[in-house]
């Protein structure tokens, strides 16, 4: 997976000067309503909570979230997950899963229906990227999100603008544990040493992801253990944010 900011300058310019900018539609409600304390259409990378550390989990729902929601009820603790619509898995083949999650008390958040690169989008693609998963959220669990984050961690002003028309939190993150990288039983401690490297650093806001078989079996543990060693408290997204009503619109 590659993320469009360790692009070099010249590239990446290339690349985003061959984006359409075409007009926007308007979105009749120009629903940017959630909460005030925590900006829309900004991209945010930490907690602001002291204290606080939260663990998100990008490309699901997938056939081992099931066992990751198994290993956070074991340990008493929340985590967030940035759901896609159509992208490893079905949303609709899982949607036990996603209304598990959301009874247990994990956020759900949106990672876009199918996982394009939001720069590759107009502003209206970036909108129905967004509206497609609230429709199939709203008909499986009856929620809005208020929070996303985007594929590649990849943004630019117009996916912004229309993210912030939308009333999204874009959330990125601090620690990145590159857990696609070291899918194996003999690479698996790479990312639970980045994940430690970068904690010890400041990170607060970590990308792993619930498609990845080590990610759910080993480093989910790992984490959780390393976080109750150092006395941190794992929460939501939205609660490291001090956003503890705002998770829904």
């Amino acid at each position: 997976m590659v993320s469009l900011r360790y692009l070099p300058a010249y590239a990446y310019a290339l690349f985003t000067a061959s984006i359409s900018t075409a007009a926007p539609a308007p979105i009749a409600s120009q629903r940017a309503t959630a909460n005030a304390a925590v900006a829309v259409g900004a991209v945010i990378e930490r907690c602001t909570t002291p204290g606080t550390i939260a663990l998100t989990f990008d490309d699901g729902p997938y056939q081992y979230t099931s066992d990751l929601l198994d290993v956070f009820s074991q340990n008493g603790a929340p985590a967030t997950f940035f759901l896609n619509g159509q992208n490893v898995g079905n949303i609709y083949d899982y949607a036990d899963v996603i209304q598990r999650m959301h009874s247990e008390g994990h956020q759900i958040a949106s990672h876009t229906w199918s996982h394009p690169y939001l720069t590759s989008l107009d502003y209206n693609g970036v909108v129905s990227q967004m509206t497609q998963l609230e429709d199939a959220l709203q008909e499986i669990v009856g929620v809005k999100p208020a929070y996303m984050r985007p594929p590649y961690l990849a943004t630019n002003d117009v996916a912004l603008g229309a993210l912030g028309d939308l009333g999204y939190h874009v959330i990125s993150c601090s620690i990145d544990t590159k857990d696609y990288e070291n899918d194996d039983p003999s690479l698996i401690a790479n990312s639970v040493n980045k994940f430690n490297d970068e904690l010890n650093g400041g990170g607060s806001i970590v990308l792993s992801h619930d498609v990845h078989e080590q990610t759910v079996y080993t480093l989910a543990q790992a984490m959780l253990d390393e976080v109750k060693a150092r006395g941190l408290t794992p929460v939501t997204v939205a609660e490291c944010l001090g956003d503890s009503n705002g998770w829904y619109q």
